[in-house]
């Protein structure tokens, strides 16, 4: 399980927006968005590298602020 805090998620289109960039990724296989607080529970098959978790995120304007289990 990864999970990702991210900063500027405020309503559930933002979650949307994080869902679906996530999903995007090989190899994810679910994920969880809490907006209330701030982060992004993800399961894959494969391991993720943050540099790709980030570069998904960022793309669609939000800040990654942290990434565990990565």
């Amino acid at each position: 399980m990864i999970e990702i805090k991210i900063g500027g998620m405020s309503c559930e289109n933002c979650a949307r927006h994080v869902r679906e960039a996530l999903v995007k990724l090989e190899g994810v296989q679910k994920v969880a968005i809490n907006i209330e607080e701030g982060r992004a529970l993800v399961e894959a098959s494969r391991s993720l590298g943050e540099a790709e978790i980030r570069a998904a995120i960022e793309e669609e304007g939000y800040e990654v602020q942290a990434i565990s289990g990565a």
